[in-house]
């Protein structure tokens, strides 16, 4: 093999490679190229995405703040227990104080 028979074989081989990979690049274009239908399909899916995130984000600031509203009335209403408790203990106090002075008086 001379010279001139391997510049042209490696030629051809280079034109070869080149042609193939150009069909390779034409199959997979021509698969995966995206359609007119399928691009508005993708922005309403975008579309419904997007509203769904608006409204878990409402949702979150909802529950935020009617979990502070709701704390707000436990702690209120604990206060309230609380001072239910202290007045029932001093009046079943007092109560038995009367006992205690009611008993002596009648021994």
């Amino acid at each position: 093999m001379n010279r001139t028979e391997f510049v042209v074989a490696i030629a051809v081989i280079l034109f070869l490679a080149f042609a193939l990979g150009w069909f390779a690049f034409w199959v997979v274009s021509r698969f995966s190229r995206v359609t007119h239908s399928d691009m508005a399909e993708l922005e309403n899916m975008a579309q419904a995405l997007h509203s769904a995130e608006e409204q878990r984000d409402e949702a979150i600031t909802y529950l935020q703040y009617r979990e502070q509203e709701l704390q707000t009335e436990i702690h209120q209403k604990e206060a309230e227990l609380r001072a239910a408790m202290d007045g029932l203990r001093e009046a079943r106090q007092e109560s038995a104080e009367l006992r205690a002075y009611i008993e002596s008086l009648n021994a």
